[in-house]
């Protein structure tokens, strides 16, 4: 619906489930009345964004939908037309993968657009991997990084992991990554042979599904506990 004549429309940052999780039971209801509300979305992926608005409101209208897709293959001369309906009066949502726009997903650079062209930013609330791991973690919640995600190559991985090591306990800070997770595994056997076994490692997977997985344990404790991450979201944090 369009606004007032030279009154411009919101952009609301949508986020979405973390996983196949029935929305309403992790979302609140203001995510289900902005997608009642919103016909122009700016998205990763078109088709799993779809099936996202129909489970999040089943009655909404698929074939009114305007979508816009931003990803590592958008050209960033683009990104500004993605906000044209805002300047036109009408509002538009940014719809997560899974989580929260901007964090750890795309989103960012439409934002500081948006502020650029004086459009009211609002960030909508929902589920994010990231602080849900860190609340559960027991680590320092006043005083932590995200790293995203470590390098590829073996060499400069751990030279990564004792980085962060030593900055956890420079500055007692925990120090957060992810990883694709068909590369979880992977990522955790190198965790475990690069850190102290003094340090303290937060594994936590699937959360807010059925099969959420959420530990904290010495490095040592972690090497006598085997845990199968294949293909799971996962989150790791560590502080030494």
């Amino acid at each position: 619906m369009a606004k007032e004549a030279n009154q411009k429309g919101k952009l609301y940052l949508i986020p979405t489930t973390l996983g196949d999780t029935a929305p309403l039971e992790v979302l609140p209801i203001s995510i289900k009345r902005a997608i009642e509300n919103i016909d122009y979305y700016i998205v990763e992926n078109e088709k799993t964004a779809r099936k996202s608005i129909k489970k999040i409101s089943s009655g909404k209208s698929q074939p009114g939908l305007h979508i816009e897709i931003l990803n590592k293959y958008t050209e960033p001369q683009s990104i500004p037309d993605f906000l044209q309906p805002c300047l036109e009066g009408y509002d538009i949502g940014i719809l997560s993968e899974a989580g929260c726009p901007g964090i750890a997903d795309p989103g960012a650079d439409v934002v500081k657009i948006a502020h650029e062209k004086g459009i009211q930013v609002v960030p909508l609330v929902g589920p994010s991997s990231i602080f849900l791991a860190l609340m559960a973690s027991g680590m320092n919640g006043q005083n932590f990084a995200f790293k995203g995600y470590l390098p590829i190559d073996s060499t400069d991985r751990k030279k990564a992991i004792k980085q962060m090591e030593k900055i956890s306990i420079d500055q007692k800070q925990s120090q957060i990554s992810i990883e694709t997770p068909y590369r979880n595994d992977k990522l955790l056997a190198e965790m475990l042979k690069t850190l102290s076994n003094q340090t303290l490692l937060c594994v936590a997977c699937d959360i807010t599904l059925p099969t959420e997985y959420i530990a904290t344990k010495t490095v040592a404790d972690w090497k006598k506990t085997p845990v199968d991450l294949h293909k799971r979201p996962a989150i790791f944090i560590i502080q030494g």
